[in-house]
C-alpha cells in the first residue's frame, strides 16, 4: 500500500508513469531528482502519510524508492 501511494506521488512529481517505478528506481539516476525535488517530495510525504519532517541525514540516506518505502514503514510502525 505504501509503495502504491508513493508511486503515484513520484509519478506526479517527476512526470513518469507509475508502472515504470520499482523498488530499485533511484531518485538521482533514474528520475533525475535534484535536492529541491527531494525536499518537495518530502513535503508531499509529510502531507500524504502524516510523517514528521525528514532530516537532512535521513534524506541523504535514501537513494531508491525501496529505501523510501522502508523509511516510511519504520516511521508509520513507530
Amino acid at each position: 500500500m505504501i509503495f502504491e501511494k508513493l508511486s503515484e506521488l513520484i509519478s506526479e512529481q517527476f512526470g513518469v508513469e507509475p508502472d515504470t517505478i520499482t523498488m530499485e528506481t533511484t531518485f538521482e539516476d533514474d528520475l533525475g531528482a535534484d535536492s529541491l525535488d527531494i525536499v518537495e517530495l518530502s513535503m508531499a510525504l509529510e502531507e500524504e502519510f502524516g510523517v514528521s519532517e525528514m532530516g537532512e541525514d535521513e534524506i541523504s540516506s535514501i537513494t531508491t524508492v525501496g529505501d523510501l518505502v522502508h523509511y516510511l514503514q519504520n516511521k508509520l510502525d513507530a
